[in-house]
């Protein structure tokens, strides 16, 4: 099997819903995203699982679609809770739509999935969401 990874970060704020502490107040993060992606076969003639300007390319459009904004104000976030799991889990969801509407020049394969997406808030604390 193998493994890629990709880096990305943006600022956005957020407010918990149902939480009872101070980060149900509106706040922000500098978010650092890690989307990692697997598969069992490198293209034969380039020796990848995938490009990785492709895998920014579609990183950077989900990226943009938060960066800076109140993240409770945007789908799927107007009806859940834009925690770090979440966030996760969008990154996933979207970043796997993105792997599967790739152009066909792509070197993204069918194979490839999206094995992990980390969601870091600060230095010190992270979700990870793995479908």
């Amino acid at each position: 099997m193998f493994e890629v990874s990709v880096e990305e970060t943006f600022a956005a704020g957020h407010a918990l819903r149902h939480y009872k502490g101070k980060c149900e107040n509106v706040h922000g993060h500098n978010y650092r995203i890690r989307v990692t992606l697997e598969g069992e076969h490198v293209d034969k003639v380039s020796g990848l699982l995938v490009d990785f300007a492709d895998i920014k390319r579609i990183l950077r459009k989900i990226v943009a679609y938060l960066d800076h904004q109140f993240i409770n104000d945007l789908p799927p976030f107007h009806e859940l809770n834009p925690s770090a799991e979440n966030i996760a889990w969008f990154f996933c969801t979207e970043m796997q739509k993105g792997l599967t509407e790739a152009p066909a020049n792509a070197t993204a394969q069918a194979s490839v999935r999206v094995r992990s997406v980390r969601v870091w808030e600060t230095d010190t604390c992270e979700a990870t969401y793995r479908p």
